[in-house]
């Protein structure tokens, strides 16, 4: 059985997350709780932390099954 990634954006980045690669350690909601958590669906809340502090915590990601690409912002003339 496939298990797809899952996506959770804001206005600056897209994340992405593959169940199938987590090793479940733990360390993205131990790290940054109020973004990433292990008892409340859906369990990554973008709205709830900087940008800046997600994408360090993704780089963390033991298992690289969190990953992220910062979405490209149009300028208005």
């Amino acid at each position: 059985m496939e298990i797809a990634s899952k996506e959770f954006s804001n206005q600056d980045i897209t994340v992405t997350y593959d169940p199938c690669i987590c090793t479940l350690s733990g360390k993205c909601a131990k790290e940054l709780s109020n973004v990433f958590s292990n008892t409340v669906i859906p369990w990554i809340n973008l709205d709830e932390g900087n940008t800046e502090d997600i994408i360090k915590q993704i780089q963390k990601c033991p298992s690289g099954a969190l990953q992220f690409h910062k979405k490209n912002k149009k300028q208005v003339i």
